[in-house]
């Protein structure tokens, strides 16, 4: 089979197609060819060889975790009525790192593969398993009502595309930030009540203050949105596209803050269950994932370079 390897920490173009053997399930494992693969943009921050404190990966891997596609080989102990079912599965379990999604054929743990309903496409179903998780999680977790006020950075992103409408259906407003006029429209026109580009200098100036911030940026940005939040509120730190993540342990002493970030307790059976909430919002149409580039494998460099310069909107997809 075909798969894109990172053959060494660098620039995109570390990232090389090579032939492999297809590999074989293990017990409570199922082998899925792929249609469509998560690109993250974790993956783009792994492959340049950021995070190794949080993530052990050393070259030469494949990346990718999100994938979708038919279920063509079982491992022992795997009920029967999975064979040809149409999945979206996790390649990784919750806080790990295993890869090997950026190919023809991978390999997923039955207990992390969900069915994908009638009407959703591959590509729309990966936006399920992460960002869709997330962000279900995420607005559950924030004790948000009617009439709260929350913000969302990084607002144009995987996640916010799911926070942004939900948050707005439950009445809750929503002050929007992300970088450039698409992307600060597009959070606008997903339900968002003030946009703002945080591109520009003082952008959160004159904003008001929110009883939650959801932090996909990090960095000086997510530091900037939290001065908005109000004493006692919630602050979610989720990403770090920044490359840093936001000092909570002052926030929290600072703001009274109640952090949930990257030692929030978020087991598998919780991305599982949030994954398949997600699933079926999208096949009642509750929320629509906006598929920013559809590439082939011989593309992944294109489309992590595109990532990295922020010129997509939307989720990015590998075709195999």
């Amino acid at each position: 089979m075909r798969s894109v390897e990172v053959t060494a920490f660098g620039s995109p173009e570390v990232l090389q197609v090579r032939e492999s053997p297809r590999p074989d399930p293990g017990p409570g494992e199922v082998v899925i060819a792929v249609e469509a693969a998560e690109i993250l943009f974790l993956d783009t921050q792994l492959r340049s060889g950021w995070g190794r404190e949080y993530f052990t990966v050393e070259p030469p891997f494949v990346p990718g975790v999100g994938i979708a596609g038919t279920v063509i080989e079982l491992g022992d102990g795997v009920d029967a009525a999975w064979q040809g079912a149409r999945v979206a599965a996790s390649t990784s379990s919750v806080g790990h790192y295993r890869g090997g999604g950026y190919a023809e054929f991978a390999l997923a743990g039955v207990d992390r593969a969900l069915r994908v309903p009638a009407g959703v496409e591959p590509a729309e179903a990966l936006a399920a398993l992460s960002d869709g998780a997330m962000g279900v999680s995420r607005i559950e977790r924030s004790g948000l009502s009617a009439g709260d006020r929350a913000l969302v950075t990084a607002a144009s992103g995987g996640i916010g595309i799911w926070l942004i409408p939900l948050l707005a259906a439950a009445g809750v407003e929503v002050i929007a930030a992300a970088h450039g006029r698409q992307k600060v429209e597009l959070a606008r026109e997903r339900g968002a009540t003030v946009a703002v580009d945080y591109g520009q200098e003082g952008w959160a100036d004159g904003l008001d203050e929110v009883d939650v911030v959801f932090d996909g940026a990090g960095g000086r940005l997510g530091e900037q949105a939290a001065s908005l939040l109000r004493h006692g509120g919630r602050f979610f730190a989720y990403g770090a596209a920044s490359g840093e993540f936001v000092d909570t342990d002052r926030l929290a002493a600072e703001r009274g803050a109640q952090v949930i970030g990257l030692h929030e307790e978020f087991t598998d059976e919780d991305a599982h269950r949030y994954a398949g909430q997600a699933l079926h919002l999208l096949a009642a149409g509750t929320v629509a994932p906006v598929i920013g580039q559809k590439l082939p494998l011989e593309s992944a460099a294109e489309a992590h370079a595109a990532i990295e310069d922020r010129r997509i909107v939307g989720k990015s997809v590998l075709v195999p």
